[in-house]
């Protein structure tokens, strides 16, 4: 792994090719929690080649970019969730049930139909590809057990808090799996955390420490506002965050360019690094490398800079290729300065 100090990467998407999925589907609607495959312009026989070529491209605009830690850019996924949470025995994609997303519309969704679990590795092959593909360090992201029990239609356990714990188990054992087949970092994504804070404390965060018991290795999760795309208002401050401060989990993903967030709440989290977003993707508009730097630098009056690892807020895969190619150099860009201060 890098031992760089401020360490820059991406939460975990990067922006899909034209040629590889209907980008304007994919904005004009929701992101999908059942199977979407009518987004993919690319023949299902020649699919996966395609997204394999696709992810090539995402690691080498990554290393062009002088981004430190590299992910697969998700390419081969739909949404951040689907891709992980259609592939588990005991749901039904077939016949979906329905939940409300996190702005309260009904989504379609994965309806749990038996018990849920994970039968085979889901995303070690993609572990596999970016690791034989890039000598840096790699992160992969997967979706977390209390976020996939939000996405859901229960018809079986006897409540969400059972489900969530079932998700635990699938999401642990594949974690191990991410780890076993190279990933430096596993990062899981448990965006409902933020937007629904009660059930989150009731039993999403055992959800999470059961997700990750036992394992070794560096883990990252990553708490969100929601698509900037899609979700335009910012709340002032996170109601879900200081709660992590006891989880076993190294690192913690958070927002803070579009929201002009309050980094007074890093305070309570003084022993973990801090994976700081920092590249607003509300805008396609490039920030220079200085605006973005003065973003990182308000982290310091409670980080230290070893810390800090210096990130995109969520959701890039909604940007132009250009306009996600000039804000990794703007984040790479800002590093540098950084650095340069430090002496």
């Amino acid at each position: 792994m890098t031992q760089t100090v401020l360490p820059t990467s991406l939460v975990g998407s990067y922006a899909q090719p034209d040629w590889l999925i209907d980008r304007s589907k994919l904005a004009g609607r929701f992101p999908p929690r059942v199977r979407a495959k009518e987004l993919w312009r690319v023949d299902p026989e020649f699919l996966e080649q395609a997204q394999d070529d696709a992810t090539l491209l995402a690691i080498r605009a990554q290393e062009r970019a002088g981004l430190d830690v590299i992910t697969d850019g998700e390419m081969r996924r739909e949404s951040y969730s689907n891709h992980f949470a259609t592939a588990l025995d005991g749901v039904d994609v077939d016949n979906p049930g329905t939940a409300l997303d996190r702005s309260g519309h009904p989504n379609p969704v994965p309806r749990i139909a038996g018990e849920i679990r994970r039968s085979r590795p889901i995303q070690r092959r993609d572990v596999e590809f970016l690791r034989a593909n890039t000598d840096r360090t790699i992160k992969i992201t997967v979706p977390g057990p209390f976020t996939m029990s939000q996405q859901a239609q229960n018809d079986h356990y006897p409540d969400d808090e059972a489900a969530a714990m079932a998700y635990a188990a699938a999401v642990n054992a594949e974690v191990r799996d991410l780890f076993d087949a190279g990933a430096d970092v596993v990062q899981i994504d448990e965006p409902y955390m933020q937007a629904r804070p009660e059930p989150a404390r009731q039993y999403g965060l055992a959800a999470l420490n059961a997700a990750l018991d036992g394992v070794t290795g560096t883990t990252a999760v990553h708490i969100c506002f929601g698509y900037a795309a899609i979700i335009h208002e910012r709340p002032e401050g996170y109601s879900f965050l200081p709660e992590l401060a006891g989880s076993p989990v190294d690192q913690i993903s958070i927002e803070t360019a579009q929201s002009g967030l309050d980094l007074g709440v890093l305070a309570d989290l003084t022993d973990k690094t801090i994976i700081l977003g920092v590249i607003d993707l509300s805008d396609p508009a490039v920030e220079t490398a200085e605006t973005v730097a003065g973003r990182v630098r308000r982290a310091f009056e409670y980080l230290p800079p070893e810390q800090v690892v210096i990130a995109t807020d969520c959701g890039m895969k909604y940007l132009p290729r250009e306009a996600a190619e000039g804000k990794m150099r703007a984040m790479a860009g800002a590093a540098a300065i950084l650095r340069d201060e430090r002496g």
